[in-house]
């Protein structure tokens, strides 16, 4: 019949674009070596330039007084040229922040695009998931570059804590206190350390003995200049104390003490608890600076012959408790090993940030990580932790002593306020 003629010819159309629909048989064949790899560098992101500034004490440093745009036009001047990416191949610039207002700290950023001497035609979009935004800019740009977007982008991120506001601004809804969870998202960071001591009975003694390491590190590394392939010097302006400016050139960071010890540390009084153990001497230096990393397809870096410091290999972020947030890195960690097909026991060297800590005790003892790859350098109890830059800088420190080490496997990782935890798994060839 003229319907059943109907149904076999709609029919053998259906069954026509469902065979090209349908995913295809590899054929491993087909390519050569020499294809396959070209295709597998296509596929690929690499980190050509990995530089940031000193990291200087908020309300009291060399960068006190200094606009963000101040702060990231240098490095985003110095990472390109030391690149060599020409401006009009750039795809994006990405920048992490977190305490700015979105508004003006977007146009902040657009504007330091144009002071570092970047073209018009160089676009800039402003990304904020806390503690990790600067780590997710470089992943932002790394998935840009995947998908094809464009060939090159520069991940960045600035932070100004001098002159931030870090309350909330208007009205707190009261249904968020209706909740416990949507209430544990106003706890005050310095009481979920607190929680994470008590709930996974970390000791106010291995808390402090981690910050004097940290100090211990820093100090060693900056004497030795191991931080001078990563640190850009900053000529800025401060106020004084008579109240007139001067210009200044920051060229180191200034929260390390070199003095520190265990002994010292154990006579500070809690800071968020009287009957805590979180001290300013066991938490993270309130700071300001910026960091840039320029990523690029890894075909296109071979074909111009850039130096790569490390391959970005994954990513990962997951969300736990808000009221335990810094306990976040683990999660996150193993989320990006399993992504990547690694272990802790594959990876040489870590950044954890050391928000406090409580935190980074419990994850380093849970994950069982050898304490000797943890923050070789020091990390931001002794460096400093500017929110939206921290990300951006631990991965400059890393990719720089990984190279200087030449390991193969390392890896970046924070907690993030309101609960969560970001890890990036980082590769370097020799």
């Amino acid at each position: 019949s003229h319907e059943k003629k109907m149904q076999n010819s709609h029919n053998r159309r259906l069954n026509h674009i469902l065979q090209h629909l349908a995913p295809q048989p590899v054929r491993s064949a087909a390519l050569s070596a020499p294809a396959a790899a070209a295709a597998a560098d296509h596929d690929e992101v690499v980190i050509v330039s990995a530089l940031r500034t000193p990291i200087g004490r908020a309300r009291k440093g060399g960068f006190k007084d200094t606009p963000v745009e101040d702060m990231l036009a240098p490095v985003l001047k110095a990472s390109v040229e030391q690149s060599r990416i020409p401006s009009n191949m750039i795809g994006d610039v990405v920048v992490g922040s977190v305490l700015g207002l979105n508004v003006q700290r977007a146009n902040e950023s657009r504007i330091a695009c144009f002071m570092a001497g970047l073209p018009a035609e160089v676009p800039v979009h402003l990304i904020n998931r806390q503690c990790s935004s600067g780590l997710q800019a470089i992943a932002h740009v790394a998935a840009g570059i995947k998908a094809g977007y464009y060939d090159a982008g520069i991940g960045c991120g600035v932070e100004s804590m001098s002159g931030a506001k870090t309350m909330w601004e208007g009205k707190i809804n009261p249904k968020i206190f209706m909740d416990p969870k949507t209430k544990a998202c106003l706890l005050p960071m310095g009481l979920t350390s607190e929680n994470v001591a008590r709930k996974f009975n970390v000791g106010r003694k291995e808390m402090d003995a981690l910050s004097a390491a940290s100090h211990k590190k820093a100090a060693e590394a900056a004497k030795k200049g191991l931080f001078k392939n990563e640190i850009i010097p900053v000529t800025t302006t401060v106020r004084d104390k008579s109240g007139q400016m001067k210009q200044v050139t920051v060229s180191s960071d200034e929260g390390i003490r070199a003095s520190t010890t265990e002994a010292i540390l154990n006579k500070l009084r809690p800071a968020f608890d009287k009957k805590g153990s979180t001290t300013a001497g066991n938490s993270s230096q309130v700071s300001d600076g910026a960091a840039a990393c320029v990523v690029v397809r890894r075909s296109i870096a071979k074909q111009m012959g850039l130096m790569e410091l490390g391959v970005f290999r994954g990513f990962a972020v997951a969300g736990v408790p808000p009221e335990i947030m810094g306990i976040g890195p683990v999660p996150a960690i193993r989320k990006v090993l399993k992504q990547t097909g690694l272990t802790i026991k594959d990876i040489d060297l870590f950044e954890i940030n050391e928000a406090f800590a409580s935190q980074a005790v419990y994850c380093i003892k849970e994950l069982g990580i050898d304490m000797s790859k943890v923050n070789v350098n020091g990390g931001a109890i002794a460096l400093g932790h500017p929110l939206g830059c921290t990300g951006a800088r631990m991965t400059a420190t890393l990719l720089n002593e990984m190279r200087r080490r030449k390991v193969r496997y390392g890896i970046v990782s924070m907690c993030i306020g309101s609960g969560m935890g970001a890890a990036a798994v980082y590769e370097c060839a020799y």
